[in-house]
């Protein structure tokens, strides 16, 4: 199950003079926002900390309320739906985790299945299924968030998220408080995911990589918002629609400029300043195809 998200013309602006463009009008967080993000897919809201990005994701479960506008979910105004309710049919996972420190891992896994009304067993067989598909072993069902490490935390909270079968996915810098190791198999592991299980994932990030990783379309964000240009990472990439896009992606930057070399009989890939990057795999094969067999 995935649903659809739209942004319709979202502005938020919060009480106070600071920012506002007249005394006491009050800080623009977004201004006029539209955007539609396809079921099943990942779409990736990239920018510089204070875009407004986090004020976006949190329109979608009305954790924040937009000032003028609408946020609708499979074409519904998601401000006409009971609020807790709407929170627990979407998945919410965040940089810290978010995990109740008083709760062992299995608890706080089952939390929203059970607050829905679904009985202990299923909950607890539906959060197992899930540890599995995220790589954590069984036996720290039993433990407490202080035992675990932070991507065995982080993987707990994509798991508490899932547990309920949301539509959406909202992931608010879900990685960046792990180490680049595990950040890197916290990626693959949600990429992995998702070509099993095809939610609609809204996920945050300031870090260009992680963007182009993930994202199937990347809407890379001014402050207020405003967008500077939306589209797949090869897109981005190859047609910068300008100056600000080029320097955000680093595409101005010298040791971002690649080339190829050989290298103990391996083609590896190196930057400007000839750093290995990684290396370069030979295209698969195509299948063969019958003698006659129609292109």
């Amino acid at each position: 199950m995935s649903s659809t998200i739209e942004f319709r013309s979202v502005t938020k602006r919060y009480p106070g003079h600071r920012g506002g463009r007249r005394a006491g009008e009050g800080a623009l967080a977004v201004d006029s926002f539209s955007a539609r993000v396809a079921a099943g897919t990942t779409t990736v809201l990239l920018g510089s900390s204070g875009c407004g990005k986090t004020t976006l994701l949190r329109m979608v479960n009305r954790m924040v309320e937009p000032s003028s506008g609408a946020v609708l979910v499979d074409g519904d105004d998601v401000a006409a739906s009971d609020a807790v309710s709407l929170r627990r049919r979407t998945g919410y996972v965040m940089q810290s985790a978010g995990l109740l420190p008083h709760r062992r891992v299995i608890d706080n896994i089952t939390l929203v299945p059970r607050l829905n009304g679904q009985d202990r067993s299923r909950a607890r067989d539906r959060a197992l299924e899930l540890m599995d598909v995220l790589g954590l072993s069984r036996d720290l069902s039993e433990r407490y968030p202080h035992q675990l490490s932070g991507g065995q935390a982080q993987r707990v909270g994509v798991a508490r998220a899932l547990a309920a079968d949301p539509g959406i996915l909202l992931m608010d810098e879900p990685f960046g408080a792990v180490d680049p190791l595990v950040r890197r198999e916290l990626q693959q592991e949600l990429l992995r995911v998702q070509r099993g299980l095809g939610k609609t994932i809204l996920f945050i990030t300031h870090d260009v990589d992680e963007a182009l990783a993930l994202g199937d379309e990347i809407i890379l964000l001014r402050q207020g918002a405003q967008v500077a240009q939306r589209g797949s990472g090869t897109e981005l990439l190859t047609t910068p629609a300008d100056d600000f896009v080029v320097r955000f992606l680093g595409l101005d930057d010298t040791d971002r400029r690649l080339r190829l070399e050989e290298r103990a009989e391996q083609r590896v890939v190196l930057d400007e300043a000839g750093r290995v990057l990684g290396r370069l795999e030979p295209a698969a094969p195509e299948p063969s195809r019958p003698l006659g067999a129609l292109p």
